[in-house]
């Protein structure tokens, strides 16, 4: 029988892992014969039922109030992405798009195209409500116009956190405390908590890290650049250009590798993260079978929050260390953000209908049913007792870590996105964990695609 605490990490990640239900319209609002004049909205499905509900609601009362005739279709997050490809291939988007890792490859493309509709006129009216990171993460450029301009609008970030189990830690006789802050010396820790525990008599199906390995997440991509920005390996200038023939840079690229694949080679990260999703790495830590795992979003602790004493107590959040250098650690944020199709015939209706769903206390209970596991980006939407518990051990961590962020290579260049889309950093790394590649080959390999796609782009 499963325990109580499996059952609700299948709850929680019930919409990742129910893909093959493809899509499902969970809120269509008015009829009509006529696709054009129905505004059509498709949004990733939220992880948890208040996320999903606040939008339903939020979308009915616009609706009603204006008078307008509305379609929201939610979707899984990989349906959301195939059908996107699809019905852009196919010349009928949507008029409105929102999704978790559309950021990542396909809102820069599409801004790059000519493809997206310039928001401007949502955004410039409530500017000063956003952090500049924020409006800095949906600045593209769009080649086909010759322009940068927002070309989406900020609803709400990421960044990577590493959680871990107390009561392993406990086991292994050590406490909190005792977690180094100093690069090196935090990176050794986890695996000899994995030898202690194993030594005690765990068995040998409790690992010290859950890191993935594989070319099927896009956490593996977001981590292992993490690692980059630990060791000040700067990838783009300011320019958009491409800085891989600096020597420091492919000695940076190089040492990440070899750091990033070392647990795995030594056998503190479980084998199968060589094929693991975006899914599995939290799957793996609440069955308990690591004692730390780097996840992008806090979705990992926002599975738990029904429970107190595993939320609080068994649980817990830790900032990453400091950079090998002794700097502080600063963070890749990346920015969730809604789309508006240029070639919308219900544009104005559109742009309405997003202006009203950014509304600072539509937002901030969209962010909020999210259970903590995006942050906002409005300042402002901070000052409730949800973002101020100091006694909450996972949102008090990631509060601090969003004081220092960076935005994803994205806004620097759009061809990044294909870098991303295409998981290059991914390949270079299961080469490495699966084939023995050397990491300097691997690092060759990496840059030699990462140059093709910015030579195609141009």
């Amino acid at each position: 029988m499963k325990n109580p605490l499996y059952r609700r990490l299948l709850a929680g990640l019930l919409p990742l892992l129910v893909g093959a239900s493809a899509c499902r319209s969970l809120s269509s609002i008015g009829q009509s014969s006529d696709e054009d004049s129905i505004l059509q909205i498709w949004w990733s499905e939220g992880y948890y039922p208040e996320e999903t509900e606040t939008i339903r609601q939020a979308v009915a009362d616009w609706s009603a109030e204006k008078d307008v005739e509305v379609d929201l279709v939610f979707y899984s997050e990989k349906d959301l992405i195939q059908q996107s490809e699809s019905a852009i291939a196919a010349g009928h988007p949507p008029d409105i798009l929102y999704g978790y890792s559309i950021e990542f490859s396909l809102i820069p493309r599409l801004a790059w195209s000519g493809e997206l509709s310039d928001t401007s006129d949502i955004i410039e009216p409530i500017k000063t409500l956003y952090s500049p990171e924020a409006l800095e993460s949906v600045s593209y450029q769009n080649n086909k116009a010759g322009n940068r301009s927002y070309y989406a609008v900020p609803i709400s970030q990421q960044t990577t956190h590493i959680h871990y189990w107390n009561d392993l830690l406990a086991k292994a006789e050590l406490s909190p405390e005792q977690i180094p802050t100093e690069w090196n010396d935090f990176w050794r820790f986890w695996p000899q908590v994995q030898e202690t525990l194993r030594s005690q008599g765990q068995k040998d199906t409790l690992y010290g890290m859950g890191i993935p390995m594989s070319t099927a997440a896009t956490d593996t991509f977001y981590q292992f650049e993490q690692f980059l920005e630990a060791h000040n390996v700067s990838l783009i200038d300011s320019q958009g250009q491409l800085q891989l023939d600096d020597p420091q840079v492919k000695a940076g690229i190089v040492k990440s590798l070899e750091a990033f694949t070392h647990f795995y080679k030594q056998n503190y990260v479980p084998p199968n993260a060589l094929d693991w999703g975006d899914p599995d790495n939290n799957v793996t830590f609440l069955s308990g079978l690591t004692v730390m795992t780097p996840n992008p979003t806090l979705s990992i602790p926002g599975s738990q929050r029904q429970d107190d004493i595993t939320y609080r107590e068994r649980m817990a959040t830790v900032e990453w260390p400091d950079k090998p250098n002794g700097d502080p650690m600063r963070y890749i944020a990346s920015t969730k953000q809604v789309a508006i199709f240029a070639d919308s015939k219900q544009l104005n209706e559109a742009k309405e209908l997003v202006a009203y769903l950014v509304k600072p206390d539509i937002l901030a209970d969209y962010v909020e049913g999210a259970q903590g596991r995006f942050f906002p980006v409005m300042p402002d939407l901070l000052q409730t007792s949800f973002w101020t518990d100091p006694t909450d051990p996972h949102i008090s961590v990631a509060a601090q870590q969003f004081k220092s962020t960076r935005p994803l290579y994205t806004v620097l260049s759009p061809a990044y996105s294909q870098v991303q889309a295409e998981n290059i950093w991914g390949q270079a790394i299961r080469s490495i964990a699966a084939d023995n590649i050397a990491p300097e080959a691997a690092a060759e390999s990496a840059i030699s695609e990462i140059k093709r796609i910015f030579a195609e782009w141009k």
